[in-house]
């Protein structure tokens, strides 16, 4: 079969599509048909070597959907021909950028009945972590406000759709471009991440301040969350692009008496709940992956490049 594999740590330049043996399912892995393999950041981190090593070569890729092509002797619920989706993959085994890849059971789930397995493909990290931030981080409830900053990314436009399902009032942060699709996802309140006045928006937006906030930039918005939060606020952190984030006045998160939880999926601990949950959903037409663009499997490098430095609304897919 064909694999995209990297021999060493290192830039895009390192993914290789190299003929591999098909994987053989352990008595507890799922073997499935690649229909799609999601694009995250979190796949060129792996690629560059900023996580603990692990045994090389890797083939990158962390989401995948598609078919059920055999199942271990151990997998209950589970047969030959299911519609399956995946996530999880890639820091402690073979990634899902391949024809083929051996799962095991506790990180993927049978997907229901006319569920699109493009979509599905790139819903694993962007859903999950958005589940674990707003559900179980959080403890989001209705009528509460929910302020999801960069509404437009894989995990933003998952959050905001989650958190309009819990009930709550969602006021959500994106460029112009993307305002009336977010709209449509059940964002409550769009707002142009660059106005001068933007603090001031979201509290208006917010009727005070919103009670949770989910944040992919900390070292952009710590302090901005701390300013705009209501009393007793809950502030989840997903994600930086320096590692330097801090406060400029930590008066404010203290006088406010807030809650700050940082999160990684990978500390899930356990992920197949969250992804039936995500399945149902998908399933039932309440969340709705958006594919921003698909590539094949000689595109992988390119995707890697394009997650990190492109605008676009919703996913990145690759379907071998």
């Amino acid at each position: 079969m064909r694999a995209v594999r990297y021999h060493e740590y290192g830039g895009p330049e390192v993914l290789q599509v190299e003929e591999i043996d098909r994987p053989e399912p352990a008595a507890d892995e799922v073997l499935i048909e690649v229909a799609a393999a999601g694009v995250n950041p979190v796949d060129t981190y792996f690629r560059e070597g900023a996580y603990e090593p692990f045994t090389l070569p890797m083939v990158t890729g962390v989401d995948a959907a598609g078919e059920a092509a055999s199942v271990g002797d151990d997998v209950a619920g589970i047969d030959a021909g299911d519609a399956v989706v995946a996530t999880g993959l890639n820091k402690d085994h073979y990634g899902t950028c391949a024809e083929y890849v051996a799962v095991p059971t506790d990180r993927v789930v049978e997907l229901p009945a006319g569920a699109d397995l493009v979509a599905a493909g790139g819903a694993g990290v962007a859903a999950v972590t958005a589940w674990r931030a707003l559900i179980d981080h959080a403890s989001l409830e209705p009528a509460e406000t929910a302020l999801i900053h960069g509404g437009s990314g894989g995990v933003g436009h998952a959050a905001v759709q989650l958190a309009a399902a819990t009930g709550a009032r969602v006021v959500t942060t994106a460029a112009p471009a993307y305002h009336d699709h977010l709209d449509a996802l059940g964002a409550d309140a769009v707002l142009d991440y660059a106005r001068d006045d933007l603090r001031e928006a979201v509290v208006e937006a917010s009727a005070g301040g919103p009670d949770v906030i989910l944040d992919h930039r900390l070292d952009d918005y710590l302090q901005f969350d701390a300013d705009v939060a209501d009393h007793g606020a809950r502030i989840v952190g997903i994600g930086e692009n320096d590692p330097a984030a801090g406060f400029t006045n930590d008066g404010a998160a203290r006088g406010k008496e807030l809650t700050f939880q940082f999160m990684s999926m990978y500390n899930t601990p356990t992920l197949r709940p969250r992804l039936e949950r995500v399945a149902t959903l998908l399933g039932e037409g309440d969340l709705d992956i958006d594919v921003a663009r698909t590539y094949d499997l000689d595109e992988v490098a390119q995707a890697q490049r394009d997650v990190l430095h492109d605008s676009f609304l919703g996913k990145l897919v690759v379907t071998p």
